[in-house]
């Protein structure tokens, strides 16, 4: 059958990279509703309610405060090792059209556990809209996508293998959904060492949420822990903060 060949996209040709990175991570995975009634009655009564995305940033560098393996990511060089980052740094993946084409670029937020929930939410909305060259990590990832394969296969290298690079280009852990597209429990893969996803709400008033981590770092024990917490976290800290934004207008209902 004859068909017609088409060009490799930049954007394209990071998730080959990427996928590329995440074919050697032992990743196990973890899932759970999470009932999360306190914070949805939050968000709906919020002035300006953050992005789910940005509520779950939040909520997990939160925990990670708390938990120093949900910081630690495996490094291969000088030799094998485990190694402990300062701070969370997250990865969102952020679905765009760039000429015409879908595709998914990820945005980097720094100690989101110190920022407030508009500003992170901020970020991310940022990276959804604006032009390419406007976003850092969008810019340095990229630059480095154009290289030719030999230096794009060195550059991935030492981003992977030394500990404190891990954390600059690649964070302590990544936040993917198709919950805007109808949901669905995605098993994502990244180069680690954590993936946290989310569906849709259901009528429970409950979220369904997986965690995807990298077997050399922590255990089952520890996940299953980290989404107790996790749903405590949305349920008190983040749900308090958007309660503090303020509340949408009450209109009087004329008799």
């Amino acid at each position: 059958m004859r068909g017609q060949p088409k060009k490799i996209s930049l954007p394209r040709r990071l998730i080959f990279d990427l996928m590329r990175a995440s074919m050697g991570v032992p990743f196990v995975s973890l899932s759970r509703p999470l009932h999360i009634k306190p914070l949805l009655e939050a968000r709906s009564e919020a002035l300006t309610p953050a992005g789910w995305a940005a509520m779950f940033v939040k909520a997990f560098a939160i925990v990670a405060k708390d938990e120093p393996v949900l910081r630690t990511v495996y490094a291969k060089w000088p030799w094998p090792t485990l190694y402990e980052l300062p701070k969370s740094v997250a990865l969102v993946a952020i679905a765009r059209v760039e000429d015409g084409e879908e595709c998914v670029l990820p945005q980097r937020i720094a100690a989101p556990e110190a920022m407030s929930l508009a500003d992170v939410d901020a970020q991310i909305r940022h990276a959804k809209t604006a032009p390419i060259e406007d976003v850092p990590m969008f810019r340095k990832i990229m630059r480095a996508t154009r290289l030719p394969l030999p230096l794009r296969r060195l550059s991935w290298a030492v981003g992977l293998n030394f500990g404190r690079q891990r954390g600059n280009w690649f964070g302590s852990f990544s936040v993917t959904s198709v919950a805007a597209y109808g949901g669905g429990e995605l098993h994502a893969v990244t180069p680690g060492p954590f993936i946290v996803s989310y569906g849709t709400v259901r009528p429970d008033q409950s979220i369904h949420v997986v965690i995807r981590w990298d077997h050399r770092v922590t255990d089952a024990a520890p996940i299953a822990r980290v989404l107790t917490r996790l749903e405590q976290v949305l349920n008190a800290e983040i749900a308090a903060e958007l309660r503090a934004t303020g509340s949408k207008p009450i209109r009087a209902i004329r008799t």
